[in-house]
């Protein structure tokens, strides 16, 4: 059995000292296999927010980490740096990796950094990114859960979140998905939604994921949903023939108990009748 913890758009500088606390003592001791933070790990991209979310990272002890940096992570005001070093911050606490990925025996995790520079709220995906994470995917061994991240979310269900889409979707969807993704994570809309993407998609080759984080310990939360995260649990197939098996759970920020508490747990079925095709 393999966990993964999503924590997305923790916006360190503009987060609730209780409720990072409770993240804690709730992921410390599940010990997850990787940690995804999924952007927008502070609110301003200062030096101290980012060595908060540092330390934050440090007091969970994850087996490992995969982060990536959201829109929030580049210096908004402070447009020299935003022009000629715009994660150099990010990098002195996080590494200058800015599209890490994660390989096991049950996992293969591919980080895609969405943000510009330029882009102040929108992401977006090229070409060659979505051909990178293609061709990865398709090396994929049939054990593995095949994960792709980004910020912005490739999918929203409400027309008001369309304009936070991530640019390049529309192609970077149904390539992934012909090249043997399961799940897309994001965040960005502080929103948790579970979507299983054929439903939504019907022109796509197989069945996708798309599993969206709320903001886990940011103040601005919507009114829809508390601060949250996303654990997902993947057993892979032990014998021919045998079905993976996998299920997102979301978990929400309880006020009156001090604690997070799982809400919602989404059993996925993984498509693999129609493989990628090298």
């Amino acid at each position: 059995m393999a966990l993964i913890a999503q924590v997305s758009d923790t916006h360190f500088g503009a987060d609730v000292p209780h409720v990072v606390e409770a993240l804690v003592a709730l992921l410390r001791p599940l010990s997850p296999d990787l940690l995804v933070l999924s952007g927008d790990l502070t609110q301003r991209a200062r030096a101290r927010e980012f060595a908060a979310a540092r330390d934050f990272v440090r007091r969970l002890a994850p087996a490992r980490t995969l982060v990536l940096p959201g829109n929030h992570d580049i210096p908004l005001f402070d447009l020299a740096r935003r022009a000629f070093a715009p994660y150099a911050r990010f990098a002195a606490c996080f590494g200058d990796e800015l599209e890490p990925s994660f390989e096991s025996d049950e996992l293969l995790v591919l980080g895609v950094n969405t943000t510009r520079r330029w882009l102040h709220i929108d992401g977006r995906v090229s070409g060659a990114q979505v051909e990178r994470v293609c061709a990865r995917l398709r090396g994929a061994r049939p054990g593995q859960l095949r994960v792709v991240v980004t910020h912005q979310p490739v999918y929203v269900s409400r027309p008001q979140d369309r304009k936070d889409l991530l640019g390049g979707h529309e192609r970077a969807l149904p390539a992934w998905c012909e090249a043997g993704a399961d799940v897309v994570l994001g965040g960005h809309i502080h929103l948790p939604q579970v979507h299983v993407m054929r439903e939504r998609r019907p022109d796509l080759p197989r069945a996708m994921w798309c599993v969206q984080a709320g903001t886990a310990t940011s103040s601005r939360v919507r009114w829809e949903a508390p601060n949250s995260v996303n654990l997902l649990r993947y057993e892979a197939p032990s014998a021919p023939g045998e079905a993976p098996r996998c299920t997102a759970e979301r978990w929400d920020h309880a006020a009156a108990e001090g604690r997070f508490v799982r809400v919602e747990t989404h059993p996925m079925r993984l498509d693999r009748s129609a493989p990628a095709v090298g």
